[in-house]
């Protein structure tokens, strides 16, 4: 189940740096949040998917490790990215 390809070019907009930005922490905490609630949604449905469940767990990991970096190199950022895309931290 991978991003819907224009998903994915409008989360690359909002939060790159310019319109090929694909590497920044912004981008890629945002792609994997977007995934994150795909995955969610289908585990909310399919309880006994344990692959998925993994995979969304090693997901949700990453996306920490990528916010730690972030809070750790530019707080400001990190603080605009986390109430841009609603998360708790």
């Amino acid at each position: 189940m991978p991003l819907n390809p224009e998903l994915k070019k409008q989360i690359i907009a909002d939060y790159g740096r310019d319109a090929s930005d694909t590497g920044s922490p912004e981008v890629q905490i945002a792609l994997l949040t977007a995934r994150i609630q795909q995955v969610a949604t289908h585990m909310r449905e399919n309880k006994q998917d344990v692959h998925n469940r993994r995979g969304l767990v090693m997901m949700v990991a990453k996306r920490n490790h990528l916010l730690k970096y972030l809070a750790r190199t530019n707080r400001e950022s990190y603080l605009s990215t986390i109430q841009r895309l609603g998360l708790r931290k």
